[in-house]
């Protein structure tokens, strides 16, 4: 039986309820910083400018790298270009504050404690953004962790990532930009066209998915879920009918049709008084 002076090993209370959101934005500029990084670099890292939301999540709105020199097990930041860029930032949006710090690469190392460690003094429990970019087989590796320490008694031993859970969001354009992103070579870029095909075979593929799922609820294969349910009818209701989008079409249509019609006199009354001034100069 141990003694009650004993000292215990002291595990911290779980951080996964917290969560995060990235914006695309960030995930490019991490995306370019590592293509413009110096040839000895392994990998970029960067902190994280955002804020955070009512109710809790960490929104993650900009970033800009810092840089650093690792040799081993030490790391070296230039803190002074750090804060320079902090403050350049806020006269720009002194709303966004640091939330955390960013590095490339798959997970965590044996560095990343040591960074980590600078930027909780910077903030109160920063998120640690890990970006894997060498997109295997097509795939964004894009995790959050949080750390906290392990104690036993009053002495610390060691830091603890714990993954949180990472919300990240895109407009279509986002989207299609993202997915050349992940692509390790591409021919050309999209065209709007492309970027509109694209977003109708994955709205087909979505419908496909939610009909078969839809399919299996009636036949019983498959649990109903309310909430599923309800969704799929909200979105079903936010479509519009197809006489008022035939008149927006037609509308549409009849509107280019008189710009077109307005630029062609326009160009004829020019074409006119240009050489109604030529004739009049002549005589």
């Amino acid at each position: 039986m141990a003694a009650s002076g004993d000292a215990v090993l002291q595990f911290p209370s779980s951080s996964t309820e917290l969560s995060a959101r990235v914006q695309p934005l960030v995930i490019f500029n991490i995306c370019d910083c590592y293509v413009r990084r110096p040839d000895q670099a392994v990998r970029v890292i960067g902190t994280l400018l955002g804020s955070i939301l009512p109710d809790g999540t960490v929104d993650i709105r900009n970033s800009y790298a810092v840089p650093h020199n690792e040799f081993s097990d030490q790391v070296a930041l230039d803190i002074e270009y750090h804060h320079n860029m902090l403050l350049s930032h806020q006269k720009v949006n002194p709303k966004e504050v640091i939330v955390g710090w960013y590095s490339t690469g798959f997970g965590v190392n044996v560095g990343s404690a040591l960074i980590h460690e600078f930027y909780s003094r910077e903030v109160i429990n920063p998120v640690h953004l890990t970006v894997d970019t060498g997109f295997n087989n097509g795939q964004a590796s894009i995790k959050a962790y949080v750390s906290t320490n392990l104690s036993l008694g009053d002495r610390p031993l060691a830091a603890q990532f714990q993954e949180i859970h990472l919300d990240l969001r895109m407009v279509e354009a986002e989207r299609v930009g993202f997915d050349i992103l992940k692509k390790q070579a591409v021919d050309k870029l999209p065209n709007d066209l492309d970027g509109m095909e694209a977003s109708m075979q994955r709205l087909l593929s979505l419908v496909d998915t939610i009909y078969e799922y839809v399919g299996n609820v009636v036949e019983g294969r498959v649990p109903a879920d309310n909430n599923i349910g309800r969704f799929i009818a909200d979105s079903v209701a936010s479509l519009p009918k197809l006489s008022s989008l035939d008149k927006l079409v037609n509308d549409s249509i009849q509107d280019h049709l008189l710009m077109l019609y307005l630029s062609s006199i326009t160009r004829t009354q020019l074409s006119l008084a240009e050489k109604l001034n030529t004739a009049a100069q002549i005589l």
